[in-house]
């Protein structure tokens, strides 16, 4: 016994120094080196990157080499991108466990941003969805530069006629999250009662109207400046969250889509009709357990409960990118653009988002 005590002690030993030395490993964070100068000056571009991990002191306007397209790809000129909280977490490398895949110690891919719109100034002799003179929109690491790459059957769409440059830059991450999340993952249809938490930002608004455009009973919850930006935007009831608790209300719902991760699963599922869904797209801030602890509970709780509780993660597709610029063209929806920043003050503007008070998105014109 004496022995096997020892053996288990051992092994306990071993695993707390292997959990200490992977949380010191990912924890670390490399110092900043200066951004890699432009093999050709001349044919260089302008475009944000990062060489480090932090606060948005580490984005960078800096030189880069012009990317040249493959034969499957497209070269785009940006006019405009748009922030998001994914953008913040990969400058901060947080919570760390994504650095499994960003980068340890520094991020691996320097550039930085995802959502963009622009022109297609060349093409690869393999593209044919695609033209020189294109206005299209997508979802690509670099966004916030001169020009991105992109292949044509990757993220990318046309944008139709009455539709603008900036619409279409708010709409990739934001819009397709809230499009698969009460689509795909809620499974709404007209006449359902669904609540949206965090009605007021970029998700959230996009949430309001996709919702409202499918026929359901549409509740926003927001702070109390917010209200009736969320009531113009469709939303049947407003919820001011400083004022009233709607786990607590006696209202119940077919679906909840939680943006904030101010509430518990267990919370929520007091305000979930029986066998009702509660969608978690965004959740509580943190480096390490914060960002996971939801999810956390939903798995000990999802045994002894009827109702759903899924953590969710968009994928972008061309196909959802049409069909949103479809609804921004026929009047459906509307994106809500709250600032518009340059491309060298793209530190500002994800220091913006990151407070977490943005009024839809945030917008950067690239000139």
């Amino acid at each position: 016994m004496k022995l096997r005590y020892k053996i288990l002690n051992s092994l306990l030993g071993l695993l707390v120094i292997a959990a200490v030395s992977l949380g010191l490993l990912l924890s670390h964070n490399s110092a900043c080196e200066p951004p890699a100068a432009a093999a050709d000056q001349a044919q260089s571009i302008r475009a944000i990157v990062y060489t480090c991990y932090g606060s948005p002191e580490v984005l960078k306007l800096a030189r880069i080499d012009k990317p040249v397209p493959g034969a499957n790809e497209v070269l785009v000129k940006v006019h405009n991108a748009s922030v998001n909280p994914l953008d913040w977490h990969y400058m901060r490398g947080s919570p760390y466990f994504m650095r499994l895949s960003s980068g340890i110690g520094a991020p691996a891919n320097q550039s930085f941003g995802a959502d963009f719109a622009g022109t297609v100034e060349t093409v690869g002799p393999n593209v044919t969805k695609y033209q020189p003179g294109d206005e299209v929109f997508g979802g690509r690491t670099g966004a916030f530069g001169e020009y991105v790459v992109i292949g044509q059957d990757r993220a990318l769409a046309a944008i139709p006629p009455g539709v603008t440059l900036e619409q279409a830059a708010t709409v990739p991450i934001a819009g397709v999250s809230a499009l698969q999340a009460l689509r795909d993952q809620g499974k709404v249809t007209a006449g359902m009662k669904v609540l949206i938490n965090g009605a007021s930002g970029g998700v959230g608004t996009f949430a309001v109207q996709i919702a409202k455009a499918m026929g359901a009973e549409v509740t926003g919850v927001c702070s109390d400046r917010n209200v009736e930006m969320v009531r113009s935007l469709g939303a049947d009831h407003v919820i001011d969250y400083r004022k009233q608790d709607y786990t607590t209300s006696g209202e119940t719902y077919d679906v909840i889509i939680d943006n904030v991760g101010n509430h518990s699963p267990r919370e929520n599922s007091r305000a979930l009709v029986p066998g009702g869904k509660l969608v978690m797209v965004g959740g509580p801030s943190g480096d390490w357990i914060g960002p996971l602890a939801n999810p956390l509970k939903a798995a000990l709780l999802s045994p002894f409960s009827d109702k759903s509780f899924i953590l969710f993660m968009a994928e972008l597709n061309p196909q959802d990118l049409a069909q949103l610029a479809g609804m921004i063209q026929s009047g459906e929806l509307t994106p809500v653009i709250d600032r518009r920043y340059g491309l060298s003050e793209v530190p500002a503007a994800v220091g913006y988002s990151e407070e977490g008070r943005a009024r839809g998105k945030i917008l950067v014109t690239i000139p």
